[in-house]
């Protein structure tokens, strides 16, 4: 039965509820405290998990979500890289358009490859308008999808690409400096794309402390993405996670 995600999502933002979002990255060079992240993401009462990447050289998909489901009742949501990482154990799955990038194949190819499976699948489908930001380094998913990043400084340029994914009526936004960034999205970009758009916003990449967490939900992050920092260190959960909290309205309660 599907646990209506996107529902939730809107509720959330609506009501100015922020969320915390756990990459995990299902590849056996990266899986390193797992169980130690889960148990702690459990404890802090983390919204989701994000679950994927865009370069799994040893999938352990099957064995990462039988050990979430075990160990925890936080939603799974799959973010691809590629139309290999559909999974019918997750609860639900962002369909990525990269809308920053002019490679057909990510803007409908895959989909189109994929559209079966996933329409017989019991997956909740959640559209997504996808942009990667440049965040001063190397960018896998720009490398893998052979597109340019939107400029950091450009921020008329993010502004209009996601009123064109509003305009497609696309569900979701996802702003994305890419795994690894040195820096992350700017946040007089976040800004500005809040202050004008109506979509549920995601922000990910290159949040390595509080302070940068703090800083992207202050300008307008609906929910933050974290992963590198916590295949890191777990133990930041708590620290982002409490402060994901403390930027909720405290008349209402997080859900």
């Amino acid at each position: 039965m599907s646990r209506q995600l996107l529902k939730g999502i809107l509720k959330k933002k609506s009501l100015g509820i922020k969320s915390l979002a756990v990459l995990i990255d299902p590849d056996y060079l990266k899986l390193k405290n797992l169980e130690q992240t889960l148990l702690l993401s459990n404890q802090q009462d983390v919204d989701y998990f994000f679950l994927g990447g865009s370069l799994i050289l040893q999938d352990r998909m099957d064995e990462t979500i039988k050990l979430i489901r075990e160990m925890t009742n936080i939603p799974i949501i799959l973010f691809p890289g590629n139309g290999q990482q559909i999974h019918s154990g997750a609860d639900a799955i962002l369909l990525l358009s990269l809308l920053s990038g002019r490679n057909p194949d990510y803007l409908i190819g895959k989909h189109v490859e994929s559209a079966m499976r996933l329409k017989a699948s019991q997956l909740e489908v959640l559209a997504t308008a996808y942009l990667l930001i440049d965040g001063a380094q190397s960018n896998t998913a720009a490398y893998i999808s052979q597109t340019q990043p939107i400029p950091a400084n450009k921020t008329d340029i993010a502004l209009a690409t996601a009123m064109a994914g509003e305009l497609l009526n696309m569900q979701l936004l996802y702003l994305d400096a890419g795994s690894g960034a040195r820096k992350p999205v700017p946040e007089p970009m976040i800004k500005k794309i809040s202050d004008h758009i109506r979509l549920p916003l995601f922000v990910g990449g290159g949040i390595r402390d509080a302070e940068t967490a703090h800083s992207i939900l202050q300008a307008g992050a609906d929910v933050i993405v974290v992963g590198n920092l916590f295949e890191e260190d777990p133990h930041q959960i708590k620290s982002i996670a409490q402060l994901v909290k403390n930027q909720s309205p405290l008349q209402v309660k997080r859900s």
